[in-house]
C-alpha cells in the first residue's frame, strides 16, 4: 500500500492530500530515509513523521486495504511521541 494512503486508512493524517503534500515536502521518513508518498509500505516499517516541532514514531502492524475507524489504532504501535 502507498505510504499516503496507508496514513490516511491508519487515520494517523485524517486526509490523503495532507499525507501526500507532508511526504512530498520531506516531513515522513521509513526505516532512517526520507521517502515519496508512493512508497509500498510493509509490515515492520517504522514511520517517522514531523508535524512542525513534534515528532511521532510508530511501526507498522497490519497494511489492510479498508478498515473501520475503531480498529485504526491496531494498524500500528507508537514507538515515540515528542
Amino acid at each position: 500500500m502507498r505510504l499516503d494512503k496507508y496514513l490516511k486508512v491508519s487515520r494517523i493524517i485524517k486526509r490523503r492530500t495532507v499525507a501526500n503534500d507532508a511526504a512530498s515536502g520531506q516531513r515522513v521518513s521509513v526505516n532512517g530515509r526520507v521517502v515519496k508518498p508512493a512508497y509500498d509500505v510493509k509490515v515492520g516499517d517504522v514511520i517517522e513523521i514531523a508535524f512542525g516541532e513534534r515528532v511521532l514514531k510508530v511501526k507498522v502492524l497490519a497494511v489492510p486495504e479498508h478498515v473501520r475507524k475503531e480498529e485504526a489504532a491496531a494498524l500500528y504501535e507508537v514507538l515515540e511521541s515528542q
